[in-house]
């Protein structure tokens, strides 16, 4: 009997990534084929991301598309929590599920295409780690679902709830079979990952033999001890975060922080509802480098907010230029369906929004551009993402640098038979622009 197949459509950020991951492992484990076109699809799952409109609209346009291209199609994600608006424009979707709902997933999926008989998931060889969606190299690792927060602009404690934090035994045990099968970095993601634990008033675990409780620091420290890169992403600075900064000053993870800081104005950041808004961030920031120099730190911020003045942009404006922030992104404000700050007065005219948008851009740039010419010359250690197709050339990234949504270091000169992907190497920083950095090849490092 041949197999049934399933296609997969994953959008939205590394968190549904990893949801993806999960149903996709689930799916081969229960013997059915991954489908790699809509045609050779008995169904499609289409997973969906519902937290900015233009998410939204991309997620409408993915499940038309999948509609058209083969009928058949299971609705999960974020954007299932609204099976109204999905239905208004696709009314014959198989069925809707919400965010994270794996088991009503495969329910829709046994439900329309039965799985096969007499599948043993260990003679068909589903590897440890699961089926993954990101290079063999480097893994995402998800440890707690939700969020307790609630930021003006945001939706998603609607779509996922509150916090729920993964046994921190659950947590090194993924992250000890991503390293068995080969990953070289893992990056830790969350709505909150300072939070971590905190729903299980940081539980007492087990892991290897040994108590471990379920807390932020202790699933740090554990993860260190690994011996492969451990970047941390959705940190608040909280206090408690300063004793993970000495893990990083002691190489034992990767010193870097990602922090969705979104603004600087006191007044602003209470609109916003934002967590650690009172806490003197700039002087954390300025114990954090002390602690550990070679800190890199990278954020989000969002202009254009409603109620956001001049006098708020240039409070921002002035705090990024003493932060001196390593890699930033800004977005202007958009409504986002459901969320309080869409009741807030004052919204601000898209030209404004724009506006600021440039200026802040054009402060980070120059900040960026500095930083990253203080690394000519330098010496480091990069991991191998892709060698150029037509040219001597690997596209690397350092510490300092999270896939996709950072800079690359571009190592030149290389000789395509020695370098593979997923490689070390340590190389010497020979130029820089506005956000990458270029470099020529010391040696290919132990793998």
């Amino acid at each position: 009997m041949k197999s049934p197949k399933v296609g997969f459509v994953s959008l939205g950020c590394p968190k549904a990534l990893v949801d993806s991951e999960r149903i996709l492992t689930q799916l081969r484990t229960e013997g059915y084929q991954v489908a790699s076109d809509y045609d050779g699809a008995d169904l499609v799952v289409v997973n969906t991301c519902g937290f900015i409109e233009s998410a939204v609209q991309e997620s409408l346009d993915a499940i038309g598309e999948a509609m058209s291209e083969n009928g058949r199609v299971i609705v999960t994600g974020c954007l299932g929590k609204d099976e109204d608006k999905i239905r208004q424009m696709h009314p014959n979707v198989l069925k809707v599920t919400g965010a994270a709902a794996y088991q009503d997933v495969m329910e829709a999926v046994h439900e329309y295409v039965p799985a096969p008989p007499k599948h043993n998931p260990f003679i068909d060889l589903v590897p440890e780690q699961g089926i993954r969606l990101t290079p063999k190299h480097y893994a995402y690792l998800k440890i707690s679902e939700g969020c307790n927060h609630r930021c003006t602009f945001c939706i998603i404690p609607s779509m996922r709830g509150d916090l729920v934090s993964r046994p921190v035994g659950s947590v090194l045990e993924e992250a000890a079979a991503l390293k068995r099968s080969g990953v070289k970095e893992v990056l830790v993601i969350s709505q909150d990952t300072s939070a971590y634990g905190v729903d299980t008033k940081y539980k007492l675990d087990f892991w290897n033999g040994q108590p471990l409780k379920t807390k932020f620091y202790d699933m740090c420290e554990a993860l260190g001890q690994l011996g492969i890169w451990v970047r941390l992403h959705y940190v608040y600075p909280y206090p408690h975060v300063d004793a993970v900064i000495d893990l990083m000053a002691a190489g034992k993870i990767l010193p870097y922080l990602d922090i969705p800081f979104q603004h600087a104005s006191p007044r602003i950041l209470k609109l916003m509802k934002r967590p650690a808004h009172s806490e003197n961030t700039l002087e954390r920031l300025k114990v954090w480098r002390e602690k550990c120099p070679n800190l890199v730190i990278r954020s989000t911020f969002v202009v254009g907010f409603p109620g956001e003045t001049e006098e708020d942009f240039q409070i921002l404006l002035d705090w990024l230029k003493v932060a001196q922030l390593d890699r930033v992104g800004c977005f202007t404000y958009s409504p986002v369906e459901g969320a309080t700050a869409n009741d807030l007065p004052d919204h601000v005219p898209e030209e404004v929004k724009q506006d600021r948008y440039e200026r802040f851009m054009q402060v980070q740039q120059e900040i960026s551009a500095a930083k990253l010419q203080q690394r000519v010359g330098q010496h480091m250690t990069v991991l191998v993402d892709s060698l150029e197709e037509d040219y001597p050339v690997a596209v690397a990234r350092s510490y300092a640098d999270a896939p996709e949504i950072d800079g690359n270091v571009f190592v030149e000169d290389i000789d395509k038979s020695q370098v593979k992907v997923g490689d070390w190497l340590k190389v010497e920083i020979t130029a820089a622009d506005e956000y990458d950095l270029f470099a020529k090849l010391i040696e290919i490092e132990k793998n």
